[in-house]
């Protein structure tokens, strides 16, 4: 699937090289339990294919998820927002501070994960936040 992406991004002409300078990796973390049951993350496994071809740091287990949240898919559009509120921490502020960050999700379907994981890092120092995702619904 990274190569998908890294393909996406050429053909689209995404790929300039000053695009990658300060940038770092960051996958959507998940919930401990899921994790446990599942046991991996697949945007962490995407993040890490995305830093070897790209050559760009990735940045696991900084962002984090503290509080267990309904599965998104369940929910409404508003109500997927408020199921988020204080879901996501930064363990490590000084990791992201000033840096292009690139948010790696599996799935955006109302954009909800990614935009509080937005907020959270950029009250964290984050410069900037874009996302990337490998499917989207809908």
């Amino acid at each position: 699937m990274a190569s998908v992406l890294i393909e996406h991004l050429i053909l689209s002409k995404n790929n300039a090289e000053n695009i990658w300078e300060t940038s770092v990796l960051i996958p959507v973390p998940m919930d401990i339990k899921k994790m446990k049951d599942r046991g991996y993350n697949q945007s962490a496994e995407l993040a890490k294919e995305l830093s070897k071809i790209l050559k760009i740091p990735v940045i696991l287990d900084n962002l984090v998820k503290i509080k267990a949240t309904l599965p998104q898919m369940e929910l409404s559009a508003k109500d997927r927002q408020s199921n988020l509120k204080g879901a996501f921490f930064v363990k490590n502020a000084s990791e992201i501070q000033n840096k292009k960050i690139f948010l790696i999700d599996d799935v955006y379907t109302t954009g909800s994960t990614m935009e509080e994981c937005t907020n959270v890092l950029r009250t964290f120092g984050a410069k900037q936040v874009w996302g990337i995702a490998i499917a989207r619904e809908g």
